[in-house]
């Protein structure tokens, strides 16, 4: 083999290798030294109509004020896509965020029970049959009055823990499956543009950060993506677990990574999550949140505990104090741990995060 072939081979393997380490840092995103607090209790507003697909509420992060609570929302799917969300996960002494997408698939969201069909594994809240989505009842408000493409279908739900991250002390102790591994590998979109305004809406709202809210913000969950008027907004029964106030600054919580520089705004968090791998998953599987776990707080006589059913008959299914018997073996520092964090009536729904 000639020097010049042998020369061109090792360029082209460290090209390659830059290339790889530079996209897992952008698909990562955001990293910070604190986790996030428990997921609050809230009731999913009702469907606006056909075409609306449900994407949860999360604690997103600001440099200069910490974690908030961007709210729940329905918007308007992509025809035959599916949204997996983003999630915070444990990794090299940091919390990561990784970015939600849109695909053929529901991908690993870390295991996070976010509620309303997405109990930690997949997604049960409804389906795409031809160029049209069909709700479940069980698990999402819809009113057939609005919706005439409906199902219903019993979830049972073993998973009701409120923890808003994987991995790490107190955290949810899952890892993908092969076959989340590859759906991770298919075509992704980004988050919508409605779902960016919703999450810059959120952030202008200091009612929103977890440093005013204490986990129990006042817009849980909103009907359509900005709107945070009275007739849209849902707020939070409850906080999802005990609130902690952090010991560090958001500044100081702010690692100085390469992932992490112009990452500040809710821009960047609308980055395909295409090719992604697990940041630095838990090296242990026995979560009892399984393939088989699917949605919390419904229609389980073994996992529904009601809490205050004023909002359209939902019911809340959750256990605040059960972390799914995860876990303790990635001890690191974590100060912000929270966890322990109309006309055609539908049936009850989970009430839920």
């Amino acid at each position: 083999m000639s020097r010049s072939l042998i020369r061109w081979i090792l360029l082209s393997l460290v090209i390659m290798a830059f290339s790889a380490a530079s996209f897992g840092q952008i698909a990562v995103g955001i990293s910070v030294r604190i986790g996030p607090p428990a997921l609050p209790v809230y009731a999913q507003p009702i469907c606006p109509g056909p075409g609306y697909f449900w994407t949860p509420g999360y604690w997103a992060w600001d440099d200069a004020d910490g974690y908030y609570w961007v709210p729940g929302t329905w918007v308007v799917a992509p025809v035959g896509l599916l949204w997996t969300p983003g999630y915070w996960g444990w990794g090299a002494g940091l919390y990561a965020w990784h970015p939600g997408y849109w695909g053929p698939h529901i991908g690993f969201y870390g295991g996070i029970n976010y509620g309303f069909g997405y109990t930690g594994v997949g997604f049960v809240g409804g389906e795409w049959r031809g160029g049209a989505f069909f709700y479940n009842r069980s698990v999402t408000n819809v009113s057939v009055t609005n919706v005439t493409n409906v199902y219903n279908k019993t979830v049972i739900v073993n998973n009701t823990s409120t923890v808003a991250y994987n991995g790490g002390t107190g955290g949810v102790n899952l890892r993908p499956t092969p076959q989340e591994e590859a759906f991770a590998r298919e075509q992704h979109t980004p988050a919508l543009a409605a779902q960016q305004q919703q999450e810059h809406a959120a952030m202008q709202n200091r009612q929103n950060f977890a440093s005013v809210n204490h986990g129990r913000p006042a817009i849980a969950a909103t009907a359509r993506p900005g709107d945070f008027s009275s007739h849209s907004a849902v707020a939070a029964r409850a906080a999802g677990g005990e609130y902690h106030a952090p010991a560090m600054s958001p500044r100081e919580a702010r690692a100085s990574t390469p992932s992490n520089r112009g990452n500040s705004t809710p821009a960047n968090r609308g980055n395909s999550n295409e090719g992604f791998r697990p940041f630095t998953p838990p090296s242990k599987s026995g979560n009892a949140s399984s393939s088989g776990n699917f949605n919390r707080g419904n229609s389980s006589p073994n996992s529904n505990s009601s809490r205050g059913n004023d909002n359209r008959g939902q019911s809340q299914s959750h256990n605040d104090n059960n972390n799914r018997g995860q876990s303790q073996s990635h001890p690191a520092p974590h100060p912000n741990q929270s966890a322990p964090h109309q006309k055609s009536s539908p049936p009850p729904k989970e009430e839920r995060r």
